[in-house]
């Protein structure tokens, strides 16, 4: 066999993808080159790796283990690159972060100018719900998580970045006769919630069960985006981050609803294992933080205190 590791990517990616359009759009490849490569790489093997029924693309049980011992076969050449980088004193290798949905308007603040001054630190940011963050911290698949609600069953350290402020937010169409309303005016309008495993949704649903307070829920969506357009919309209203609404408040599409006891303060913080054994990259991005924080804020960031 005489298979090159730029044949090994390619199939990963296409295992990943199970498209050779979608392979060849990731790769900046044509689709003849893609196909090639995928042909003279199976054309080593006496057992196919994939099959086409009808047009569609599938791996084989046999294609899905050598797509898995090519993975490791490149995660270990790339550590080759940064012991490499790393024995000529230049900081490289993996930054991994899984990051709570609303968080994507936090986090990119906290990393640009570490990854400036790191060129060879390559970044690995999963966006997901609050659920699928604490599961990858629990399985030791990233360095780092941001969160705004704090897990309960494992043992971690953190370390705060931001406040999180949350309101009650609705269209900017809608009349409010007096210029603070009491809790009770949450009863008596059509809420609209984000999905279950949300820290948004948690953080309302505490606030609810704590004040007594009955609601309506309208409907339940499943991202902070599709949330404000309903917003928007009039459909309802939700209690959302702040920090997510910025411009849609300053555009005036939507409003703060001015409630007695809001905002519902809580942190954005970065966690991670206790007694984890952090990586070279991790241990500068985690002083990196601790150094340049107060800066980030300042720069990015002032505008929270104006509500």
């Amino acid at each position: 066999m005489n298979y090159t590791l730029h044949q090994l990517k390619l199939f990963t990616k296409i295992v990943e993808t199970k498209s050779i359009t979608k392979t060849s759009e990731d790769l900046f490849l044509t689709q003849p080159a893609v196909s090639i490569q995928l042909r003279n790489f199976q054309n080593q093997f006496e057992i196919p790796l994939t099959e086409i029924i009808g047009r569609q693309l599938y791996v084989t049980e046999f294609g899905i283990e050598i797509a898995s011992i090519a993975t490791k076969i490149l995660e270990d050449v790339a550590e080759i690159q940064y012991k490499t980088l790393e024995y000529k004193n230049i900081l490289a290798g993996k930054l991994k972060i899984s990051v709570v949905s609303t968080g994507k308007y936090v986090m990119p603040y906290f990393l640009t100018d570490f990854l400036k001054k790191y060129p060879d630190v390559n970044l690995l940011m999963d966006v997901t719900n609050k659920q699928k963050v604490i599961k990858s911290l629990e399985k030791n698949e990233v360095d780092f998580a941001l969160i705004s609600v704090m897990p309960n069953d494992i043992k971690i350290e953190s370390e705060v970045l931001l406040e999180n402020k949350l309101f009650l937010i609705g269209s900017k169409k809608n009349d409010f006769n007096t210029s603070v309303s009491t809790k009770n005016i949450i009863s008596s309008i059509p809420l609209i919630y984000r999905e279950e495993g949300s820290g948004t949704r948690h953080i309302m649903e505490k606030y609810f069960e704590k004040n007594n307070i009955k609601t309506k829920m309208k409907m339940q969506l499943t991202s902070n985006e599709a949330v404000k357009q309903a917003l928007i919309a009039g459909l309802g209203y939700s209690i959302m981050p702040l920090i997510g609404c910025k411009n849609e408040l300053n555009d005036d599409q939507l409003q703060i609803i001015p409630v007695s006891g809001f905002p519902i303060k809580s942190d954005w913080r970065l966690i991670w294992l206790k007694d984890k054994v952090q990586s070279p990259v991790a241990k500068s991005y985690l002083n990196f933080i601790k150094l340049n924080k107060k800066e980030i804020i300042d720069s990015n960031f002032s505008w929270i205190s104006s509500f």
